[in-house]
């Protein structure tokens, strides 16, 4: 099943970015195994599939000894700082640097940490992690003084009614990063985009989007 989805998703990733003037070389695919176990992981793996996204720590911890040691893991949820001795080693890219604390304990280690991107609450809810619009330029500056420079932007906005719901915050995110690459010239990726709306979010600019169960149920 995880193939199957997978060569679905790709397909229509490679359509909209082509339909978008885009290559689609540009767009990368997270596939998002939270929840998912080792065999439907390797599934996907034997069909190419490299970029892995988890959620929680100690999944994590227990998934990644069992399986191939080219897999790039993603770490995509909120992230206590206690647990980040637990993932740091394990992670290629963090999505979801979501406080200057954070970025503090990230940076700990006799090794460069790795690399990550500021998530921003790009809709003010209340009940979401991340930095306000308003005060991500002080954040970055404040991270990047702890050794921590993001190499992009992450979002999950309001869940949509429908995919196009999410244009104008995927729109304001661009924009944003935008207006702050001349100042952050590492500010290159967007990590935007799930199941329900990766579309929208390539036609808007990701260069990353977040996938589980359009793969692993399609």
């Amino acid at each position: 099943m995880a193939a199957d989805g997978l060569a679905s998703v790709r397909a229509r990733v490679d359509a909209t970015a082509v339909a978008s003037g885009r290559h689609p070389e540009s767009v990368q695919l997270v596939a998002v195994s939270k929840g998912r176990t080792v065999d439907e992981i390797m599934a996907a793996y034997q069909a190419g599939q490299r970029d892995f996204g988890e959620n929680r720590a100690q999944e994590m911890a227990t998934k990644v000894p069992e399986l191939p040691g080219d897999i790039r893991w993603h770490f995509v949820g909120p992230v206590q700082r206690r647990k980040v001795k637990v993932i740091r080693p394990l992670t290629h890219l963090l999505h979801s640097l979501d406080r200057v604390a954070l970025a503090a304990a990230w940076s700990g280690g006799d090794t460069p940490p790795p690399a990550t991107l500021l998530e921003v609450n790009i809709a003010a809810e209340p009940q979401k992690h991340g930095v306000l619009p308003d005060d991500v330029d002080a954040t970055l500056a404040t991270v990047a003084g702890l050794g921590v420079v993001p190499c992009g932007l992450m979002i999950i906005p309001p869940a949509p009614d429908a995919a196009a719901d999410s244009r104008k915050w995927f729109a304001q995110l661009r924009e944003l990063r935008d207006a702050l690459a001349p100042t952050y010239p590492s500010l290159v990726e967007l990590s935007m985009g799930m199941t329900d709306d990766f579309e929208v979010a390539i036609a808007e600019g990701a260069s990353m989007i977040r996938v589980g169960r359009a793969i692993f149920e399609g």
